[in-house]
């Protein structure tokens, strides 16, 4: 592998990235980690995922460090499990994208990612740890209140022709990205995105972009791969994504991040 000197920043998706596929950290990713913050670099985890998804990625870093959560719009920290800022999308702006979306796409159904908790339309299908979550609630609008994440699902639309209809219908609105592989879009506030939330964090630690390395795996990953300085996706990581980073490490199951990590912070 190419030797590189250790970077001062190490921002890496979680889901289908640092993550094996049944939703784990590997002993050996947890081990990788833990040398990024014995030599003193930031670590911050920057997912789609929203906070409350996240305590069991919080115990097995041991409550440390800060993670962008809901593709930048929410930063929380890990150690008091807390939210410590936000950037939402506001109630007019919603109604605006909601009312364009469903006069120009049929059969969508939408879902809300709030600061606390999670809302669905009764047709909206949910997937993967929603299923069995908590404050989960059926509700006739989604427009009620500024949100973190507005979801679009599309029984029958790749996601990849999904986005573009979205963004050529309301981008001047909203930012849209998708992450889950099915016909869901996820939108947050204009101009949010992972790499806007990760280069203010950043920022506050006087690092500079060269100085910083990403993985990722998916579209919503790729503002931030093209932030960092050196940017990887794993090998199992969409089409998009491969073509756009500098390197390419093993698979998610490989724990493809770790093994970076090791080389680099040995």
């Amino acid at each position: 592998m190419q030797s590189l000197p250790a970077p001062r920043l190490v921002a890496t998706d979680l889901d289908g990235t640092a993550l094996r596929t049944d939703g784990t950290v590997s002993p050996r990713t947890v081990a990788a980690f833990g040398k990024v913050e014995e030599s003193g670099a930031v670590l911050v985890f920057v997912t789609g995922r929203p906070p409350r998804w996240m305590g069991g990625v919080a115990g097995a870093v041991r409550h440390q460090g800060l993670a962008i959560c809901a593709n930048g719009a929410l930063i929380y920290d890990l150690h008091t499990e807390r939210i410590v800022e936000s950037h939402l999308i506001t109630v007019d702006v919603l109604e605006e994208v909601v009312a364009q979306l469903r006069a120009n796409v049929s059969d969508l159904v939408f879902s809300v990612e709030y600061e606390a908790g999670f809302a669905h339309e009764s047709d909206f299908l949910l997937g993967g740890l929603d299923r069995k979550a908590s404050g989960v609630v059926r509700v006739e609008s989604v427009t009620s209140r500024p949100c973190a994440k507005l979801l679009a699902l599309h029984p029958g639309m790749k996601a990849d022709e999904l986005q573009a209809t979205v963004h050529e219908l309301v981008g001047h609105l909203v930012t849209a990205t998708h992450s889950s592989g099915r016909g869901l879009i996820e939108m947050s506030a204009q101009g949010v995105t992972k790499a806007t939330a990760l280069a203010a964090l950043a920022a506050q630690h006087e690092i500079k972009p060269a100085h910083a390395i990403a993985f990722g795996d998916m579209p919503n990953d790729l503002p931030m791969l093209s932030w960092a300085g050196t940017s990887y996706a794993v090998a199992n990581a969409h089409p998009d994504v491969l073509a756009a980073v500098d390197h390419v490490t093993a698979t998610n199951n490989d724990d493809g991040v770790a093994q970076v990590l090791e080389t680099l912070y040995e």
